[in-house]
């Protein structure tokens, strides 16, 4: 029996576009809320937490009235940089970032919150200016939480579902995610092809974090034994 891939290379590359969006802006802005101690710091760290406690259908309801064109925001962006962001590629890609957002800021302002504030002070006296105190100073020491953050936005983004189907719908070879094609095989019963498609993302999912507890243990053993 030949299955179609489509739906598993489109979850991929949506998973790793979303992922890249992500590292570019979440983890500045989880290094600037490790450090930051405005006023309103809670409230921004409750907003950025919401996608992990709101049911997938909320988020996805408001992100479908905020996209469309009807909407001051969905009709900004049509006549600006000329994107339609309901049912299309490009919407699931910002629903995706929005979404998936915490997995990544989490435990990189976890990892900076830890880091001892000597290690930047060091770095200024020695010259360096803020933005090559985070490349070559903060970054290298939270390698573990970094790459748990890059993992789990990864892997999340792969498994999305409710969003997805808000945002998307289900267009094949645009917005058919490897998550709606199981649903539709199941509702089809076509077991064995829903079987396929969640197997596939099973072993991915667990190759993907098997590896980086792997990773991750040996980067541990490396700083204990230095």
């Amino acid at each position: 029996m030949s299955h179609d891939w489509q739906p598993l290379l489109l979850t991929f590359k949506l998973a790793a576009v979303t992922t890249l969006i992500l590292c570019l802006i979440g983890i500045p802005f989880a290094w600037w809320l490790a450090q930051t101690r405005m006023r309103f710091k809670p409230v921004l760290e409750t907003l950025v937490s919401m996608p992990l406690v709101l049911p997938p259908s909320v988020l996805g309801f408001y992100l479908l009235l905020a996209f469309s064109p009807t909407h001051w925001f969905g009709d900004w962006i049509a006549h600006v940089a000329g994107l339609k962001l309901v049912f299309s590629f490009s919407g699931l890609v910002l629903a995706s970032v929005i979404f998936s957002f915490p997995f990544l800021v989490h435990p990189v302002q976890s990892g900076f919150q830890n880091l001892s504030p000597g290690l930047s002070e060091a770095a200024y006296t020695l010259g360096k200016n803020r933005w090559q105190t985070f490349l070559h100073v903060l970054l290298p020491n939270i390698k573990p939480q970094l790459l748990a953050g890059v993992v789990l936005a990864f892997a999340h983004t792969i498994g999305e579902f409710g969003v997805v189907l808000m945002i998307g719908g289900n267009m094949p070879g645009q917005t058919r995610v490897a998550s709606i094609a199981i649903y539709d095989e199941v509702e089809a019963m076509n077991y064995d092809a829903a079987n396929f498609y969640a197997l596939v993302l099973f072993g991915v999912c667990f190759t993907i974090l098997l590896a980086v507890y792997l990773l991750n243990k040996r980067l541990v053993m490396r700083v204990g034994s230095t």
